[in-house]
């Protein structure tokens, strides 16, 4: 059953190598199926992988194989919640390792261009604290990172 909102991200013939990674990579992701084109199309010929379905972390997406036209930009980001340092690390070092590139306060990119902010629950709690000196403690910390220290974030929350 096709969902009622699925995220389309448009790739450049390598939909289905994304969503392979995707699902190898993020926990309750999985490519569900695979769809050859019809007929040639302005980035295809008949039989190439048009779309592919998969799911990030839960969530519905498909792969369209556009071509060249369109790029992703940081406007649009996943946003991975990690439960410690130790997953933080897997999930920003296989993004970052396999083609992709750092950026600042959490935000990577990977080798198709998405935008992943790999966020530790402790940085949102700590961001969100009630206490206002907590608050931008814990925010001054993370506007130095790259990828979130989850100890020095803890020991901002603290003062």
């Amino acid at each position: 059953m096709v969902s009622k909102n699925t995220i389309c991200l448009w790739f450049n013939g390598d939909a289905l190598d994304a969503a392979k990674f995707y699902a190898a990579t993020f926990p309750d992701s999985a490519v569900k199926a695979v769809h050859q084109a019809p007929g040639d199309y302005p980035a295809g010929k008949q039989g190439d992988v048009l779309t592919v379905e998969f799911t990030v972390a839960g969530i519905p997406c498909l792969g369209l194989n556009g071509g060249p036209g369109a790029r992703h930009s940081e406007a649009f980001s996943f946003q991975i919640a990690t439960e410690d340092q130790e997953e933080t690390d897997r999930l920003w070092n296989a993004i970052v390792q396999n083609g992709g590139q750092e950026s600042v306060c959490g935000w990577c990119k990977d080798k198709w261009g998405l935008s992943w902010q790999i966020t530790p629950r402790v940085l949102s709690e700590a961001i969100a604290d009630p206490d206002p000196a907590v608050a931008k403690r814990a925010f001054e910390a993370m506007m130095t990172m790259g990828k979130i220290d989850v100890a020095a974030i803890e020991a901002a929350r603290r003062g």
